[in-house]
């Protein structure tokens, strides 16, 4: 794998790491300030936080293969 494809996958994994704590804060907002009145929201915002986290380490992942490839 060349150099600008691993800075590609590092960009990526900043990308997904932003995301998922983007998600995690509104999951945190919603537990802190809206439970249990807005409990309804809580499985659509879990979904996508579990979505958002898997994505994050999906991406981790295949930057250490790269990275590994590279050794």
């Amino acid at each position: 794998m060349t150099e600008e494809e691993i800075k590609r996958l590092e960009k990526d994994v900043k990308k997904y790491k932003r995301l998922a704590s983007e998600q995690a804060m509104e999951l945190h907002d919603l537990i802190e300030d809206k439970l249990p009145e807005a409990y309804s929201e809580l499985l659509g915002i879990a979904q996508a936080t579990y979505v958002a986290c898997k994505n994050w380490d999906d991406a981790t992942q295949k930057l250490l293969a790269a990275q590994a490839e590279t050794v």
